[in-house]
């Protein structure tokens, strides 16, 4: 790997911004520790950090001349999970932590901006903004940051996501859709009770939720192209009170997937369709909630050529196509607002066991080398833009 010499002389640096992180999670919309810390560690770069952006996030500009002005955004917040990894440097705080990444994300960002600002002479033109963004995990902090202008003047915007699903030393990246749509549902199932020995005039609550959950599974199977990528699942199922009391109420929440709109969209269409078909079919009375959540990740085609070329001079032949998830990613809203581009940098800290530590898990942690291939590369794509 050709990791920047600039990156390298901070390495320790970078390794200690990400483990003091990891050590103080905190959860979304409650990064006030955090942004403290980056906007002193900005301040200390001669930067002027801009606080109480998006709510808890905060942008700093660096200007180097005229010319366009491109993002890069880390994302802040941390998971209402209790650790479990070992690591000398696990959560203080009870129930929280960094189990996605977004501690190294940050780092990253930091160390980018570190030294670009050491180095801010070699460039003749055009800004680049750094943006900490929170809450990603679910409430969307990206369109707090937009509402309250962090994207204002920004002509492209890049983000990075260390991926613990390929090994340390590959980059995942490429243009059209690399997250998907992340919505939710739930469906309240009204029947009537009664006596287990006794069905006749009840209406079984459990059966229909049991019709229903397979009829629902043929929407993806049978409604969508199998070339396409999308999933519908029904996470929870909660009714009933005895063995011998037939229920009159069954609850069922899920989550529907797709990289595109339209399959997002006939997902929906389609599963409103089936439940009255359901409602009609057994007499019942079905609520169907649907709630949009994020969008389709989309990436820009010249943007994601720009990080080929820039992640290619770091890792060779192993920046390409990346291992592709169902998971959604707020950095879509940004991408329906100017180009940009959403990538991933393998941080699997076993490269035999790529799953051994998913994001999400209790355990979670990724190889350290990570942190520096990722500002390796925005410092080569900043090259690549500004420099003469």
């Amino acid at each position: 790997m050709n990791i920047r010499s600039e990156i390298r002389d901070i390495e320790s640096l970078i390794i200690d911004w990400r483990r003091d992180f990891h050590q103080n999670p905190e959860l979304s919309f409650k990064e006030f520790q955090t942004g403290q810390k980056i906007a002193d560690e900005l301040t200390k770069m001669g930067l002027e950090p801009k606080l109480k952006i998006g709510k808890t996030g905060l942008i700093a500009d660096l200007k180097f001349g005229d010319g366009p002005m491109i993002a890069l955004r880390a994302d802040m917040d941390a998971l209402p999970i209790q650790e479990t990894s070992g690591l000398s440097f696990s959560s203080k705080n009870e129930g929280v932590m960094h189990a996605c990444g977004h501690d190294g994300h940050m780092a990253m960002l930091l160390a980018a901006a570190k030294a670009l600002t050491l180095n801010k002479k070699k460039y003749k033109k055009g800004s680049v903004r750094f943006i900490f963004q929170p809450a990603e995990e679910g409430l969307g902090g990206a369109k707090f940051m937009i509402d309250d202008g962090a994207l204002d003047g920004v002509d492209e915007i890049y983000g990075i996501h260390v991926w613990n699903y390929q090994p340390v030393g590959e980059v995942g990246v490429k243009e059209g859709p690399v997250m998907a749509a992340a919505d939710k549902f739930d469906i309240r199932i009204k029947g009537i009770g009664g006596h287990g020995a006794a069905p006749q005039g009840t209406v079984d609550s459990i059966v229909i939720a049991s019709y229903l959950i397979q009829a629902l599974q043929t929407i993806v199977s049978r409604n969508t192209n199998p070339l396409e990528s999308t999933v519908l699942t029904i996470g929870q199922i909660n009714g009933g009170y005895n063995f011998n009391i037939i229920a009159d109420e069954v609850t069922l929440t899920g989550t529907a997937r797709a990289y595109t709109e339209k399959n997002r969209n006939l997902i929906k269409d389609r599963m409103k369709e089936v439940i009255e078909g359901v409602e009609k079919s057994f007499n019942a009375e079905i609520d169907f909630n649907y709630f949009d959540g994020y969008p389709p990740t989309v990436n820009h085609k010249k943007q994601s050529e720009n990080v080929l070329e820039a992640a290619t001079k770091v890792v060779g032949d192993k920046a390409g196509d990346p291992y592709l998830s169902m998971g959604g990613e707020d950095f879509s809203y940004y991408l329906q607002k100017i180009p940009g581009c959403f990538f991933f940098v393998g941080s699997a800290p076993n490269k035999r066991l790529l799953f051994e530590t998913p994001h999400h898990c209790s355990h979670f942690d990724m190889d350290e080398q990570a942190l520096l291939i990722g500002p390796s590369i925005y410092l080569n794509l900043i090259d690549y833009l500004f420099k003469d």
